[in-house]
């Protein structure tokens, strides 16, 4: 050690200036191109932020230049792959809201496999960094023999290779950035990117790439919480019994109807759950004038017709099946996460596990890839018998601007019941693939316009002439269940908002984003969802609901229960109908965040600490 500060004592006292002044310049130009190229204001970081994020980018800087020994030449690869992650992250952002994630990378295969669909622009930041690069690179490689931004000497790169290693401190623990003002934030990454830099804030959500305990959380406490639910239900199902008969008795799982049915098992239907790609209705709010509703048919549908809230917007389909089909939030998870690819590693409860239990097989199918997201993993952990894929397609596979369409998917779910075996009960669990951005297929034939402002959001119209079409298949689908004589419950709800103009989004809500209250910032992750049946059972629309409630609302609806969890689930929605990562609703229809404090906190609590031993811990103890 003592030789290795000799060493930089001797070089300094030979003035080698110029290759000190870039060793500590190049580090801060790789930061500040990255966030030009993001889009962000240089003055939104301070400059604790700005030197935290250049020791980091310095940990990769100094060790390559101690390998090769070329200042310049290592100086202009850092400052290259600043540009390439901050456009990487301007992209991700503009297409789903969040910026680039530590998680995303276990899912590129997924965004590859989505990639061709978007149009990549690039802006007018990164042209000038393009240009700065390719002037920079005419340099070095003009100067490619000079030796003056060369380290020469063995022992001068073992000083510089050696500071590289000290660079690696907050990389490789990250809670040290917080030194430097440095932080992520789970509710609003793309503005912790602006103001913690790219980088720091990237490396500060490796704290979250596990779920942490909650507070108070133990085994005990969970199982408390749970079996005092069933209690409850328990002790309500034998007052509604008392009730209508005057004596006590023991209550099952299939409810005996009233009048001249009763002694008959409860109808059991054929269920299908449909998650319809970026399924919205921008036309609830009020604001938009169109040529014709992509929603006709649907909206108007003898059924329930209603609105939830999802936890994700502009992307995450997988987010959002995994809160209906298992009733877990993702308000306890970190930002961005994708739980079939970090949770969902051993068998797991769900919809589909339950359903199982009750005799019924239990069907996936999506007309995309099949490693997308990693289901072709996930969904035989949840209980589902098989998982079909666009591959598996066992009728005419035709595309609309590029992706299967909803009429060849809902041919498919038709194929799936009438192929089922003879006595069989069904659950298909169907996630559609035709309404997924981008919206800039030239060849696609917009039909529905905004009648004020036609051909001003282009974007917007070709997603809701896709949506009407959505809604044409549907009716082709509930048609054909009409005439079929077992009974058949369907349900079909979105998994998000699409993303497309900003400005459309402001006309379609009534205000701008930044000017948006709770209730209007929720607004974002609402979604509609219809529930129909072919058997006169008749439904009542929870005003309020999110999706990790709307599967437990479905199996209701079906006359079935899911256990302790299940029953937690329905005595928490009670008091808080809707909770998602977003935000939240209260039993009084009111919208909260979660950084605020109020009596909501300790209920929202259990809720945390049942889920995570539901999810995490329930199995290490053999229950």
């Amino acid at each position: 050690m003592r030789q290795v500060w000799i060493q930089a004592i001797e070089w300094l006292k030979k003035r080698e200036w110029k290759k000190i002044a870039l060793l500590v310049a190049v580090p801060f130009a790789a930061f500040y191109l990255m966030q030009f190229v993001y889009g962000g204001s240089l003055a939104d970081c301070s400059w604790k932020a700005v030197l935290g994020n250049a020791v980091c980018i310095g940990a990769l800087y100094y060790m390559l230049c101690g390998i090769t020994g070329n200042l310049r030449l290592c100086g202009l690869i850092v400052c290259g792959l600043g540009t390439i992650f901050g456009a990487a992250n301007f992209f991700v952002a503009e297409f789903r809201g969040n910026p680039v994630l530590p998680w995303d990378f276990t899912a590129l295969k997924t965004a590859m496999a989505v990639s061709g669909s978007y149009q990549f622009r690039p802006t007018w930041q990164m042209i000038i960094a393009i240009l700065m690069l390719a002037g920079a690179s005419l340099m070095v490689w003009r100067s490619r023999k000079e030796k003056k931004y060369r380290l020469c000497r063995f022992r001068s790169r073992v000083v510089i290779f050696f500071c590289g290693i000290l660079c690696m401190g907050p990389v490789l623990r990250p809670e040290y950035l917080k030194k430097w003002e440095i932080s992520s934030d789970v509710w609003d990454q793309a503005k912790a990117y602006r103001e913690s830099g790219i980088i720091g804030a990237f490396l500060s959500n490796l704290q979250f790439m596990e779920v942490e305990i909650p507070e108070g959380y133990s085994r005990e406490e969970a199982e408390r919480l749970l079996a005092e639910a069933e209690q409850v239900r328990t002790a309500m199902e034998e007052a509604e019994m008392v009730a209508m008969t005057g004596s006590k008795t023991e209550g099952s799982l299939w409810k005996e109807d009233e009048g001249e049915n009763q002694g008959q098992e409860k109808v059991r239907p054929h269920i299908i759950a449909i998650m319809n790609e970026s399924w919205a209705d921008f036309e609830e709010p009020g604001y938009l004038e169109l040529s014709e509703s992509p929603l006709e048919y649907t909206r108007n549908l003898e059924g329930v017709f209603g609105h939830a809230y999802t936890s994700v917007f502009g992307a995450g389909t997988s987010t959002s099946e995994f809160e209906f089909l298992t009733g877990h939030s993702m308000a306890f998870l970190p930002s961005g996460s994708i739980p079939y690819q970090q949770y969902i590693l051993e068998s797991s409860d769900s919809m589909a596990s339950v359903l199982k239990e009750n005799g019924y097989r239990t069907v996936a199918f999506h007309p995309g890839e099949r490693s997308s997201w990693q289901r072709d993993k996930a969904y035989p952990l949840l209980g589902f018998d098989q998982f079909k894929c666009g591959e598996d397609m066992n009728v005419e596979a035709r595309e609309a601007h590029g992706y299967i369409s909803d009429e060849s998917d809902f041919a498919q779910v038709i194929y799936e019941y009438e192929n089922r075996e003879p006595g069989e009960k069904l659950f298909l669990f169907n996630v559609t693939i035709q309404n997924h951005g981008s919206y800039t297929d030239q060849a696609y034939e917009t039909r529905i316009q905004l009648t004020d402002e036609p051909g001003v959001y282009p974007m917007a119209e070709q997603y809701l002439t896709l949506e009407g079409e959505t809604d044409d298949a549907f009716r082709t689908l509930v048609e054909y269940f009409e005439k079929q004589q077992e009974p058949v419950l369907i349900v079909m709800f979105g998994d998000h908002q699409p993303a497309v103009e900003q400005a459309f989004l402001d006309k379609a809500y009534g205000v701008k984003q930044e000017d948006m209250d709770m209730e209007e910032y929720m607004g974002k992750f609402r979604v509609p969802f219809v529930i129909w049946n072919n058997y006169g059972l008749e439904i009542e629309t929870p005003e309020i609901t999110s999706l990790n409630f709307l599967g437990r609302y479905v199996m209701e609806c079906a006359g079935l229960e899911e256990g302790p969890y299940g029953d937690f689930l329905n005595r928490f929605c009670r008091e808080i109908p809707a909770l998602t990562f977003a935000g939240y609703f209260d039993e009084t229809g009111n919208a909260h965040s979660h950084l605020e404090t109020n009596t909501y906190k300790e209920k929202i609590k259990e809720y945390q600490i049942v889920q995570y031993y539901t999810l995490f811990d329930r199995e290490s103890d053999g229950g």
